[in-house]
């Protein structure tokens, strides 16, 4: 069955209406795209290289210092000693002042900072629409003036054939305000993990080749497997319901759910955007997961944290569990301190009625510069650091693996990791590792998890790297949303009602899988989500759709 319809991320990412930000430091000239093109001028080059080009190995020609929005990790919190700040300092000259935000207050901080002009030069880990609700403030630089500052960006663009994503990330002053990361295949990480030990004794071998089948073989696990309290408990399930089970299922019912969803998804056979928690489809998805939790398949605690869940996994309470691509690693080291014997597998993500596909879209989480910097002396300098560090092969491989010699050796072309260094599933055993200890394989320095197919494979162990090529060559990627681009004013109107909407729909869509509410009731919620008005917000959508085109 052929796939028609294609989320949008949210209406925080459709484009607005933002106020042309020539910088007083550089001058402005019409391009042959009718945009600007800038220059920037000698005051504003200190530390930058005359001869900077696309694969230029870049340092400042003098020390500079450049502010720095930090997203501080939990799991590897940030320590001024790390071997990236030692080596940007002494290899490239480069240091940072640094504002360290929890990652849990990122979006809130980011905001608060960004609306009282405090926001600094880079402002890390910003996601792809993000960007949009500060373009009319004046705090955001327009990114695409300079993109002739950025040289292995644009080879990247070119050579990945990504151009059309970024012009969807184009604002309706027809600039773009965002460097996203950028990848060369689509990310692949997330299924179900399963004891496959588990599943073998119910006579099962075969990946499930839909979410039906799986649910069939849920129920084959649990009669086979008497002593489990429920086949399948999951965790990501404590700030999102279900969020990472429902997102990995969503592309192949025709919609978006769990952590992926919009208010609004395209749908290219009558080319406009539906309002999503209201649809068909996304009424199949909600009733998979109730039937799973009826049916005694799925553990209906669907608020426990990450370590409640794992807990019954690793404990043999429990069958299959979200995971991803790292977590196969950690979930196998937890099994084997808990004592337990068990085979660990991530199971080929199930299709289902509409098709077998990944989500399109290959830009990942990247940066904002702050309109201030161009202001800066260093400005030039800054923009030639960043085209460096997050888009050359040499600035990726350094922000992933290191400096060769200390974190790594080559064996021919091939990079190995230290033996007493691990990182995701490569040493797992290892006490130091790359992120907590070094500050490399870090989403700051490094965005969309390393960009070329050749680094974001080079992490992987031989297992993953197959379970990643298998579902990359059996899937369709599903093509991108034409971009709607909303006026100010517009998304003034349209951003308390898109979060009011989402939070209804995410409210009643728990309390349909858990059976709180009764799926007879789907009718009457819909009335209700129309009532809080989801048909003007896909009307005011839909028609800056149609100004956009």
């Amino acid at each position: 069955m052929s796939l028609n319809r294609i989320r949008l991320a949210s209406t925080a990412g459709l484009a607005v209406v933002a106020i042309a930000l020539t910088a007083c430091t550089a001058s402005a000239a019409p391009d042959d795209a009718g945009g600007d093109k800038v220059t920037i001028d000698k005051e504003h080059s200190v530390g930058a290289m005359d001869d900077f080009q696309a694969g230029t190995s870049f340092k400042a020609t003098e020390p500079v210092t450049f502010d720095l929005m930090y997203r501080d990790m939990t799991a590897y919190p940030v320590k001024d000693d790390w071997s990236v700040f030692t080596h940007l300092d002494e290899d490239r000259n480069v240091t940072f002042t640094r504002t360290d935000i929890p990652a849990a207050d990122l979006d809130q901080k980011k905001s608060l900072l960004i609306g009282s002009g405090e926001a600094g030069d880079i402002i890390s880990v910003t996601y792809p629409g993000a960007e949009t609700q500060f373009v009319s403030g004046g705090a955001l630089l327009p990114v695409s003036d300079y993109f002739d500052y950025l040289p292995n960006f644009q080879q990247k663009v070119k050579d990945w054939d990504l151009q059309d994503e970024i012009d969807a990330r184009t604002q309706e002053d027809g600039k773009i305000y965002l460097l996203p990361g950028l990848r060369e295949k689509p990310d692949v990480q997330y299924s179900v993990i399963v004891r496959e030990d588990l599943w073998k004794k119910a006579g099962i071998t075969e990946n499930p080749e839909t979410w039906d089948d799986f649910a069939d073989q849920l129920a084959q696990v649990k009669a086979a497997n008497p002593e489990l309290a429920y086949p399948m408990s999951d965790r990501w399930t404590d700030s999102d319901t279900l969020g990472s089970f429902l997102n990995v299922m969503a592309p192949n019912y025709g919609t978006a759910a769990g952590w992926g969803y919009s208010n609004t998804y395209y749908d290219e056979d009558a080319e406009k955007y539906v309002f999503t928690g209201t649809t068909d489809e996304y009424r199949e998805v909600v009733t998979y997961a109730h039937d799973l939790i009826a049916d005694g398949l799925l553990d209906p605690e669907v608020t426990q944290s990450d370590d409640q869940a794992a807990e019954k996994f690793t404990a043999g309470k429990s069958a299959a569990i979200s995971g991803n691509t790292q977590s196969l690693e950690e979930y196998r080291k937890k099994l084997a301190d808990a004592g337990m014997k068990g085979e660990l597998r991530l199971i080929d993500i199930p299709g289902g009625p509409a098709g077998s596909n990944l989500p399109g879209g290959r830009l990942g989480p990247g940066i904002m510069i702050g309109a201030d910097a161009a202001d800066k002396p260093y400005f030039k300098a800054m923009l030639q650091f960043i085209d460096w560090l997050y888009y050359s092969d040499e600035g990726i491989e350094f922000a992933q693996w290191g400096i060769e010699g200390e974190t790594f050796t080559r064996d021919g072309d091939t990079r190995v990791l230290n033996d007493d260094l691990g990182w995701g599933p490569v040493n797992p055993d290892s006490e130091k590792k790359l992120n907590a200890d070094y500050g490399y394989s870090n989403g700051v320095f490094l965005m969309a998890n390393g960009s070329s197919a050749e680094l974001t494979q080079s992490l992987m162990t031989p297992e993953i790297a197959d379970w990643t090529a298998a579902q990359l060559e059996a899937k369709t990627v599903l093509p991108i949303a034409p971009p709607a681009q909303l006026s100010e004013m517009e998304l003034e109107q349209t951003s308390l009602q898109d979060t009011s909407l989402k939070d209804a729909v995410k409210s009643a869509t728990a309390a349909f899988i858990t059976g709180q509410r009764s799926l007879d009731d789907w009718d009457a919620y819909v009335s209700e989500i129309e009532a809080l008005g989801s048909d003007q917000l896909i009307d005011t959508i839909n028609n800056a759709l149609a100004k956009s085109k």
